[in-house]
C-alpha cells in the first residue's frame, strides 16, 4: 500500500498507485492497509434499526469560532499547491476542552485563478447551474483508509490525474483527517517493532502461536495508548465528518462537493447523514455499507478478495508456462498458492533485505493481496511469485508488502497502520472478543476464501485488545433531503464488494447507483470512458446519472 509522496511519470503507475491507496479497513497484522477488514459488531446480527441522525441546521454558539475562522494559505513547498492549518475541537461534546490542528492543502482552479488569500473563492453552484466554464467552488477529495493521507493523494494523484475540465473549475482541496499523516498523527510503534508486528504469524497452529498473536496485538495497542493517549478517543469517522463541515465553511462554500473512494465513501456518506441540507455534489466510489456488522462485513471482504484472486488466477493459468502457479483451473492455482504460503510458514525465504527480514507467510500474503487492487499490478505479482516459487527469492513479494504497509527503505513506517486501527476500533466494537470466537468463525471465512480466509479471520481480532472503548455502531444512512448522491460500485471489486454499493445507494434517500462491470478497486479514473464521462457530467453540470446506470 503506497500513499506515495513520490511522483511517477507513467499514467499506468499513477493509476496502479491510485487504486491501491483507497481502502484500509483493518488494523490487523496480516493486512493492515488497503481495504481489508472493518472492525465491527461482535455478534452476527444486523443493526438495521439504527440510523445516523442529522445534526441541527444551526451552528451551536460554542462552535461558532471554529466556523468563523479564516484559513491563512501559504506555499507548501510543492509547486502549485497552497497549505493551511485549521482548528477543530478535540471533543465536539466539550468544545472548550482543547483543539486539534488539521492540515489542509489545495490547488487553485486552473480555469479561473482566485486571490492568494482565498477571498472570492465563490459558492458551490446548485445542481443544474453553471453550465459554462465558471468556477464551481471547492472539491474535497479523500482516498480512503482510514489512514490514507488526503494531502498526499491530492499532491501525487488527484491534482494531476483528475480530468482537466474538473481541475479547471474546482479548487482541488484535501484535509488529512484527525489522527492521520499531518493532522495530529496517531503513533504506536517504532520501525523495528513494526517489522516484528508485520511478521507475526496470523495463521496460528497451536496455543503457543495463538498466544503470540494476541501478545502482538496487545503490544501494538499499548504503544498507541502510550504515544497517542490524548487523540486516541477522538478519531472517529463522525468526528472527521464534522471537521469536514468546518472546512466547508472556512472555504466559503455553502455546500460541500466531494469525491471519496473506498473508506472515503463511508466518510462522505456520514457527512451527508449529518448535514443533508449541505450536500452539494457527492461521489462515493467503491462504496462501503455502514449498516453491516463486522463479521458479515469481514466475510464479504474475504469473499471479495477471493473473487479478485480468481480473476488473476484465470488470467495467469491462461498464460501457460508464464504462470508461476502452473496450469489447470483457477481453483488449482489457489491450492498451489495456499501450499506455497504454508511452506513459508515452516521455511521463510531470503530477501536480501538490509534488516535481515525473511519472507514468511504473513508478508507474502500481504504482498499478494496488495496486487489484487488493480489488474495493472498482475504482471508485477506474476514476476514476484515466479521469483519466490521458482528461484526461492522473496524480494519481489516483500517489496509489494512494504509498499502496502507504507514502509520506507530505511525501515521507517508511515502513520497509515496506526491511524487505520485507531479509527476502526473506535468506529465499531471488535469483530471478535477472543481467539475462541475466531476459531468458531474459521469455517465460514475459509468457505468465503480458501486462499485468504484463515488469515483474514485472525487479522480481525486486533480490536479486542484496544485501549479505548468503541463509540460507534453499525447504522443506516438515509440523508433525507440531500441533493442527488452518486454511489459507484465495481462488480468484481476486491475490497468493497459490489453488494455494498447497492446497499448504500438504496439506503440514501437520494442515492443514484452507478455500476462499473469490471475488475479492480473503485472505478473513477481507471479507464472507463463511460464512468468518467458520467461522473464528470455530474461534477461539472450537476447532472446525476439515472439510478442503475451500468458501464464497462
Amino acid at each position: 500500500m503506497d500513499i506515495s509522496r513520490r511522483s511517477r511519470s507513467s499514467r499506468q503507475s499513477r493509476r496502479s498507485r491510485h487504486s491501491r491507496l483507497l481502502t484500509f479497513r483493518t488494523g490487523g497484522t496480516l493486512l493492515v492497509a488497503a481495504g481489508l477488514l472493518i472492525s465491527g459488531c461482535s455478534s452476527g446480527s444486523s443493526a438495521a434499526g439504527a440510523q445516523l441522525v442529522a445534526l441541527p441546521r444551526s451552528t451551536p454558539p460554542e462552535l461558532a469560532p471554529y466556523y468563523a475562522q479564516k484559513l491563512s494559505w501559504h506555499d507548501c513547498g510543492v509547486p502549485g499547491f497552497q497549505c493551511a492549518s485549521m482548528k477543530v475541537p478535540l471533543d465536539y461534546k466539550k468544545p472548550g476542552g482543547g483543539d486539534i490542528k488539521l492540515a489542509v492543502a489545495r490547488k487553485r482552479a486552473t480555469g479561473e485563478e482566485g486571490t492568494a488569500d482565498g477571498k472570492g473563492a465563490g459558492r458551490q453552484a446548485d445542481a443544474g447551474a453553471a453550465k459554462g466554464g465558471g468556477r464551481l467552488g471547492s472539491l474535497l477529495v479523500n482516498p480512503g483508509g482510514p489512514g490514507g493521507s488526503a494531502i498526499g493523494y491530492l499532491q501525487s494523484y488527484a491534482a494531476l490525474g483528475y480530468p482537466a475540465e474538473v481541475r479547471a473549475r474546482y479548487d482541488m482541496v484535501a484535509v488529512d483527517p484527525r489522527g492521520v499523516a499531518r493532522s495530529e498523527p496517531v503513533t504506536c510503534l517504532d520501525g523495528a517493532k513494526m517489522d516484528a508486528y508485520t511478521q507475526t504469524d496470523v495463521t496460528p497452529d497451536d496455543r503457543r502461536e495463538t498466544a503470540e498473536l494476541g501478545a502482538s496485538y496487545k503490544k501494538f495497542a499499548a504503544g498507541c495508548q502510550k504515544n497517542s493517549a490524548t487523540v486516541l478517543p477522538h478519531v472517529s469517522t463522525v468526528e472527521a465528518a464534522r471537521d469536514m463541515d468546518v472546512l466547508r465553511a472556512a472555504l466559503g462554500d455553502d455546500k460541500l462537493s466531494y469525491v471519496g473512494a473506498s473508506y472515503g465513501t463511508f466518510l462522505g456518506a456520514t457527512y451527508a447523514g449529518l448535514y443533508p441540507e449541505r450536500v452539494g455534489r457527492l461521489v462515493l466510489d467503491g462504496a462501503m455499507d455502514p449498516a453491516l456488522p463486522a463479521r458479515r462485513m469481514n466475510r464479504d471482504q474475504t469473499a471479495g478478495f477471493e473473487t479478485a484472486f480468481q480473476s488473476f488466477a484465470k488470467d495467469c493459468v491462461a498464460r501457460g508456462a508464464e504462470c508461476p502457479l502452473g496450469s489447470g483451473s483457477p481453483e488449482d492455482a489457489g491450492k498451489r498458492l495456499k501450499a506455497f504460503f504454508r511452506g513459508l510458514d515452516a521455511k521463510p525465504l531470503a530477501t536480501g533485505d538490509t534488516s535481515h527480514r525473511k519472507l514468511g507467510e504473513a508478508l507474502a500474503t500481504t504482498g499478494v493481496i496488495a496486487a489484487m487492487y488493480d489488474e495493472g499490478a498482475w504482471a508485477q505479482l506474476r514476476a514476484a511469485l515466479t521469483s519466490a516459487i521458482k528461484q526461492k527469492e522473496g524480494a519481489g513479494l516483500l517489496a509489494l508488502s512494504d509498499s502496502y504497509y507504507e514502509r520506507d527503505g530505511d525501515g521507517t513506517y508511515g502513520n497509515l497502520m496506526f491511524a487505520n486501527a485507531a479509527v476502526n476500533c473506535l468506529d465499531l466494537p471488535p469483530a471478535f472478543t477472543s481467539p475462541e470466537g475466531v476459531r468458531k468463525a474459521l469455517p465460514d471465512f475459509e468457505k468465503a476464501s480458501p486462499v485468504f480466509g484463515e488469515g483474514l479471520a485472525w487479522s480481525s481480532l486486533n480490536c479486542a485488545y484496544w485501549p479505548v472503548k468503541a463509540t460507534g455502531e453499525p447504522h443506516r444512512i438515509e440523508a433525507e433531503g440531500a441533493a442527488p448522491i452518486v454511489v459507484v460500485g465495481t462488480t468484481r471489486d476486491p475490497a468493497t464488494p459490489y453488494r455494498w454499493a447497492k446497499s448504500l445507494a438504496s439506503q440514501l434517500s437520494s442515492g443514484r447507483l452507478l455500476t462499473y462491470d469490471g475488475d479492480g478497486h473503485t472505478a473513477y479514473g481507471r479507464g472507463s470512458e463511460c464512468i468518467d464521462s458520467t461522473i464528470n457530467a455530474y461534477l461539472l453540470e450537476g447532472t446525476a446519472p439515472e439510478d442503475g446506470k451500468r458501464c464497462s
